[in-house]
């Protein structure tokens, strides 16, 4: 495998034999947490974001790219406002479109960390200089010295007025946006090597990563971290991290020989949801060095550390505010009066808030109609769903039958915790009989790599209710895979227009 490679996992693990013994799984964890050990480090921001919630530093810059074409183009109207000539359209065209060209060539949308303001903005004057001599070069020999000179001497600064405004605010807003942690992204190591500590004093250097820890399973190699990243554990306790829905990106660093070392790695971490990339030890000090940059000087135009298509992603957002919003508006009235028949059905709240895996592992607050009685009320989903359910209301059995009860989630869409189409969110700690239903399917995890939707391929597929076998939830993860293999807008709005003919047609699910 390639030296930062993005590795994409998809074999199934087999754990038995793998894991050590309870008292060596106390003991490193009471070694973790020891009174006095860092356990922020000088790379973990103040507030974690949700890795749902990171800005695409790609789509960022095209974003500013197109208001600079806007800047350009406003400047070229006003300036054609305020002078005349049969040729100032050519003129002002041309340098709008040398202009654009400048500024990408001068870099002034890389917005580096260590950049201020008047830095950045004389990168944006100089781009300016440099294409109004170009435009001077190109259209001396089309349109007379004189004319154009008295041309762009009108546009040059309408234009770069508009220009600088609008850089000024990228400016303040890349700011922001990396104060709050939306556009940096958070990354742990597993392998306290040599090529974790040049990894980490190169992120020191440029701050275009947050290293929130380390993990390694031999922790004589460094007990007191790397450059104070703290050692958070070994791979048994990263799989169960709290922190792992912050985190972009894994990135495993062992020494290129350990090939065994590597693949056992490796099949460990495939039931995580998030982005694994391997760093190999000094296989080549080129190779790494090259790695290295690659990981560490992650510039604006690729921050995420993800694979993710972002124009889909972006598109999927813009659906699910657009038609969750028109949803919602047409199902207030229902909701109203399905608030009405909970709260005369039954003592207790009209809603039910349970805590369920959203994107990435991320811990979400799901809202729901109340369908069962209070003092029955299951927030873990450790007893599911069954036919004639003692814990199901009058009002509750007719809301669950069709559905009813989600409608709040609408809320949960809009928010940007849930989509409109997705894998269902289970319960976090949901069981299929006795075991919980995520220790039944090793790519059980790999279904929170899209945001929980309200509906699904699974659900319009026959896999709806409670999986309360092995068969079932296997059944249920292969759907949801499937789908987020496939996901489409078409095959969204699909998905959609389907929903309802399913749960009409749908008489024997138990929901």
């Amino acid at each position: 495998m390639s030296l930062a490679a993005p590795f994409k996992p998809n074999a199934m693990p087999d754990r038995r034999g793998r894991r050590q013994s309870d008292s060596d799984a106390e003991a490193r964890a009471a070694a973790w947490a020891e009174p006095g050990r860092d356990r922020r480090g000088p790379l973990r921001p103040e507030k974690l974001t949700p890795t749902r919630l990171r800005m695409s530093g790609r789509l960022l810059t095209r974003f500013f790219q197109a208001g600079d074409a806007l800047a350009l183009i406003l400047g070229g109207l006003t300036a054609a406002a305020l002078t005349h000539g049969a040729n100032v359209l050519l003129i002002y065209g041309c340098a709008a479109l040398v202009t654009f060209a400048s500024l990408r060539l001068f870099d002034t949308y890389k917005f580096g960390r260590r950049e201020d303001l008047a830095m950045h903005l004389m990168r944006v004057t100089v781009a300016f200089a440099v294409a109004v001599a170009m435009c001077f070069a190109i259209l001396t020999h089309f349109v007379g010295a004189v004319m154009l000179a008295a041309s762009l001497g009108v546009w040059t600064p309408l234009a770069f007025l508009c220009t600088a405004a609008a850089h000024g605010l990228w400016w303040a807003n890349v700011k922001r946006w990396r104060a709050n942690g939306r556009l940096t992204p958070n990354l742990v190591i597993v392998g306290a090597t040599g090529a974790a500590e040049r990894l980490i004093e190169a992120i020191l250097e440029t701050r275009e990563a947050n290293v929130l820890g380390v993990f390694d399973d031999r922790a004589e190699r460094s007990a007191e971290g790397l450059h104070r990243v703290p050692l958070l554990g070994g791979t048994d306790e990263l799989l169960a991290h709290r922190i792992m829905p912050f985190v972009d990106r894994i990135v495993i660093t062992v020494p290129s020989g350990a090939r065994d070392r590597v693949h056992a790695l490796l099949e460990r971490l495939s039931v995580l949801p998030n982005e694994i990339t391997l760093l190999l030890d000094r296989e080549g000090e080129a190779e790494e060095a090259e790695a290295i940059d690659r990981i560490a000087n992650i510039p604006l135009t690729r921050v995420s550390g993800s694979e993710i298509d972002q124009g889909k992603a972006l598109a999927k957002r813009a659906q699910d505010v657009v038609f969750g919003a028109l949803a919602l508006f047409l199902a207030t009235p229902i909701m109203l009066l399905v608030a009405i028949a909970v709260r005369l059905d039954s003592k207790g709240p009209i809603f039910f808030r349970q805590r369920r895996h959203g994107f990435n592992n991320e811990e979400i607050v799901v809202w729901k109609f109340r369908s069962m009685r209070v003092e029955s009320t299951d927030h873990k989903a450790a007893r599911q769903i069954s036919a004639d359910d003692d814990r199901v209301t009058r009002v509750g059995k007719f809301i669950r039958k069709t559905s009813l009860d989600e409608l709040p989630q609408l809320i949960n869409v809009l928010t940007g915790e849930m989509s409109l189409v997705g894998p269902r969110p289970h319960a976090i700690g949901m069981k299929t009989g006795e075991v919980e239903s995520s220790r039944l399917v090793a790519e059980y995890a790999h279904r929170h790599r899209m945001k929980p939707g309200m509906t699904g391929w699974a659900a319009i597929n026959g896999s709806r209710g409670a999986i309360d076998t092995p068969e079932l939830v296997r059944r249920r993860v292969a759907l949801d895979v499937e789908y987020i293999e496939r996901q489409s807008f078409w095959l969204d709005l699909y998905i959609m227009f389907m929903t309802i003919p399913c749960l009409l047609g749908d008489s024997e699910t138990v929901r």
